[in-house]
């Protein structure tokens, strides 16, 4: 089976008009396609702690079975453990972001800020928990047998689509600080 990854490619247009009719009702400006950008990175925020807890769950299922040098399971060394600990920690922690970013988008107060942070943190949080499942599997950890690298990589190209985490850290440094850096 090969690992299934999202398809990327590149779409150029020249010399497009669009007839006044098949203009989106109530579209103004750039702020519609922004607007559109915001819900994707939310739902991304969403979706990399899914990525996240698969990763977590297979690699905790695999070090209870595994045995090495010692025929006691792999899950039953410290090191194993705090990979464990940190792993479920960040995800943790992750959710309880992304459900306050939603409280505050039900409320019709999330800024694109909160939701740059969200984005940053939830999918560099899932390419960490990924990484040390990986580890926790070692070799089997880029086998096709396992969903794991399949997820590294598809969160690799999460990390860098609607808007790199550098893109995001300038868009929080600016609220932050009220400076925009990348102007």
């Amino acid at each position: 089976m090969v690992p299934a990854a999202s398809v990327t490619s590149s779409l150029s247009l020249q010399d497009v008009r669009v007839p006044a009719s098949n203009l989106l009702p109530k579209a103004l400006g750039l702020k519609a396609a922004l607007s559109c950008l915001s819900q994707a990175r939310y739902g991304i925020g969403w979706g990399a702690l899914g990525a996240a807890m698969a990763c977590y769950h297979e690699s905790l299922e695999y070090a209870k079975i595994r045995k090495q040098f010692d025929n006691k399971p792999i899950a039953s060394h410290q090191m194993i453990q705090e990979k464990f600990a940190d792993m479920i920690t960040e995800i943790t922690k992750g959710q309880l972001l992304a459900l306050h970013v939603g409280r505050l988008k039900d409320q019709g107060r999330a800024h694109y800020s909160h939701i740059s942070m969200l984005k940053r943190n939830n999918v560099k949080i899932a390419l960490d928990v990924a990484r040390a499942a990986r580890d926790i599997l070692g070799a089997n950890g880029v086998a096709d047998e396992y969903p794991i690298f399949r997820h590294l990589c598809n969160l690799e190209s999460v990390f860098t689509y609607e808007g790199t985490h550098n893109m995001h850290t300038l868009i929080i440094g600016e609220q932050v600080t009220g400076i925009p850096a990348y102007k």
